[in-house]
C-alpha cells in the first residue's frame, strides 16, 4: 500500500489539498466561505460522495475538496468507507491530504477513521509492477485525519491493516499466472507469515501424494508446475474459540481437457485463485487487529491445464477423506482441490469452516457481479457471515443447500460425480463440498462474479477486487461457535422394590 495515513490536530505545513465535509444541511463550514445556496448555484447539494474542486483560499496554497457526506444521521461505516473512497479520487493528483472525518450516533471516532482509511486506501490502490508508464498511479501518497483523539489513531491502525491485507490479495490476484506459479505464491505466502506472526507449513506434490490429497494430485496433473500446499496457523494465547479457512488457488484455469472457450473470460483465470489470495490477506491482518479467534487456513494452490498426462473424463480421484469422484468435467475443478482442504480442516475439529472460491458460473449467472453466494450446512455460520457481509459491504446472498439434489451427483462407479447436470450448478457443487466436511459447521463462499470489477467504483477499482478478505477478517474476530450442548443426564436406575417374604 503506497498511501500512508496518520493524524494531527493541525493541518501540516506543505498540505496540498484539504477535502472539506460538508453536509446536505444544515450549517456549511466556515472555511468553504461560500453560502449553502452559492453552492447549491454551482451544483453541489452536500449529496454522499459528491465532490466540487474549489481554488485556495486567499493568502493560501491549498486547493480545497469539498466532499458530500448527505445526512449526518445516515452515516454508517459503509457510507464512510465510500466518502473516503471519493475524497481520495478528488484529490489523488495531490501528493498530500488533510481531512476532517465525520461522525454520527451511529459512528463514532474509531469507527468512522477505519472506513474512512480503507475507502481511501483502497480508492487509490493500483497494480501497475509490469507498466512502464506509471501516469495511471496515483500521487497522493500522505493523508492526514484532523483530529487528536486516541480513538481516531487506533481506527487508522485498523484500517491500514485492513486495507493492506486488501491491497496484498489484489496485487496477487491481478498478477499474471507466469508471474505467479504455486511455488512463487507459497514462497510470498511464507514471506507474509513471517511478518504477521503465523505458523506455516508448506506441503509439496510428494507429501500430498503421501497424505491422499488425490484432489489436488489429480488437478495438477497436466502442469509441468508442481502443485504446493500452504498451511497457515494464527495462535493467540487463550483462544477458546477455532475456525477454519480454505481458499481456492488455482493459479491459472484452461478449464483441463473440458477447454474454456475462447473468450474474454479466459484472460481473467489468473484470478482464480483469489479465494486463496483473499485467506492469505485476511490472514495477514489478524495480529494488528489482535483477533482472539485461533484460526487456520489451508491455500490449496495448482494451475489446471490440458495435456498428454492432464487428469482425463472419466478418472476416478480419491480424496484425503477417502471418498471417490468420478470426472465428468475437468473444468469442476476447485470443489476437487477445496475437497481436501476440507478434509484436512475437518480433522482438527473446529467450531466452525468456511471455504472461500470463484466456484462457478452458475452463481454469477444467478446473482451476477455485484455479490457473492453464501451456502452452508449451519444456518448459524452463514448468519454470522451474512452479518460480516453487511458490516463490510461485501455483499451476499444466501442460497438453499438443498439435498434433494445430492442424488444429481450419483455416480455408477464411485461415491459421487464431480458435477450435477446442467441446472442448480452452485447449489450442486456446494453439495458435492459438504461431502467433505466432516460433520462440522461450515459455510462457502462462491465469489465467482464478484472477484472482477469492470472499472473504478467506490473502494472498488479495475480489476481484481480482493472480494471476502474484509469480510473474512470480521468473520473471524467476531466469531461467537454456537452453544454446545450439554450431554443428556442419565436417569438413575429404579430401586427395586425388596422382596415381600409370604408368610
Amino acid at each position: 500500500m503506497r498511501t500512508s495515513f496518520t493524524s494531527s490536530a493541525s493541518i501540516p505545513a506543505g498540505t496540498a489539498v484539504i477535502a472539506i465535509p460538508v453536509a446536505s444541511e444544515g450549517p456549511v463550514p466556515a472555511e468553504v466561505g461560500l453560502s449553502r445556496a452559492q453552492l447549491s448555484a454551482m451544483g453541489f447539494e452536500g449529496r454522499c460522495c459528491a465532490t466540487l474542486v474549489l481554488p485556495p483560499a486567499p493568502r493560501s496554497k491549498t486547493t480545497r475538496v469539498l466532499v458530500g457526506i448527505g445526512t449526518v444521521k445516515d452515516l454508517d461505516e459503509n457510507t464512510m468507507r465510500n466518502i473516503g473512497a471519493a475524497a481520495a479520487r478528488a484529490c489523488s493528483r495531490h501528493t498530500s491530504m488533510a481531512t476532517a472525518v465525520a461522525t454520527s450516533g451511529r459512528l463514532d471516532h474509531r469507527a468512522a477513521a477505519k472506513a474512512f482509511v480503507e475507502g481511501a486506501a483502497l480508492a487509490l490502490h493500483r497494480w501497475a509492477e509490469l507498466k512502464r508508464d506509471k501516469s495511471s498511479v496515483p500521487a497522493l501518497r500522505k493523508i492526514v485525519l484532523l483530529s487528536s483523539d486516541a480513538q481516531v489513531r487506533a481506527g487508522i491502525a485498523e484500517g491500514t491493516a485492513v486495507a493492506t491485507a486488501v491491497c496484498t490479495a489484489r496485487d496477487h490476484a491481478n498478477t499474471p499466472p507466469s508471474h505467479l506459479t504455486a511455488t512463487r505464491f507459497a514462497r510470498e505466502a511464507l514471506a507474509i507469515a513471517r511478518k504477521s506472526g503465523l505458523r506455516t507449513t508448506v506441503y509439496d506434490k510428494k507429501q500430498l501424494q503421501a497424505m491422499g490429497c488425490g484432489g489436488i494430485v489429480g488437478v495438477n496433473a497436466g502442469s509441468v508446475e508442481p502443485p504446493r500446499v500452504v498451511k497457515l496457523v494464527w495462535a493467540p494465547a487463550g483462544a477458546t474459540k477455532k475456525v477454519v479457512l480454505v481458499g481456492k488457488g488455482v493459479m491459472y484455469d484452461s478449464g483441463g481437457i473440458s477447454l474454456k472457450p475462447s473468450d474474454a473470460s479466459h484472460a481473467s483465470m489468473k484470478m482464480d485463485m483469489s479465494g486463496a489470495a483473499a485467506v492469505l490477506g485476511a490472514m495477514s491482518a489478524l495480529r494488528a487487529l489482535k483477533v482472539k479467534t485461533h484460526v487456520t487456513a489451508y491455500l490449496m494452490c495448482t494451475d489446471n491445464l490440458p495435456s498428454g498426462s492432464a487428469m482425463k473424463l472419466g478418472d476416478v480421484l480419491t480424496f484425503r477423506n477417502g471418498k471417490t469422484a468420478e470426472i465428468h468435467n475437468t473444468d469442476a475443478e476447485g470443489r476437487l482441490i477445496l475437497a481436501d482442504g476440507l478434509s484436512l480442516g475437518a480433522e482438527t475439529k473446529p467450531d466452525a469452516m468456511v471455504d472461500i472460491a470463484t466456484l462457478t458460473g452458475a452463481c454469477i449467472g444467478a446473482l451476477g457481479k455485484k455479490m457473492a453466494g453464501v451456502l452452508g450446512n449451519d444456518q448459524g455460520v452463514v448468519d454470522q457471515l451474512l452479518a460480516s457481509s453487511r458490516r463490510t459491504d461485501e455483499l451476499l446472498w444466501q442460497l438453499p443447500l438443498f439435498g434433494d439434489y445430492r442424488g444429481l451427483l450419483d455416480s455408477n462407479v464411485a461415491d459421487m460425480k464431480n458435477i450435477g447436470g446442467p441446472f442448480g450448478g452452485a447449489i450442486t457443487a456446494a453439495l458435492f463440498l459438504n461431502e467433505f466436511t466432516g460433520g462440522v459447521p461450515w459455510a462457502h463462499l462462491d465469489i465467482a462474479g464478484p472477484m472482477e470489477s469492470d472499472g473504478d467504483n467506490g473502494w472498488l477499482n479495475r480489476g481484481a477486487t480482493a472480494f471476502g478478505t474484509r469480510l473474512l477478517i470480521d468473520f473471524v474476530a467476531n466469531f461467537q461457535p454456537a452453544a454446545k450442548k450439554p450431554a443428556a443426564r442419565k436417569k438413575p436406575a429404579a430401586r427395586k422394590k425388596p422382596a415381600v417374604k409370604k408368610k
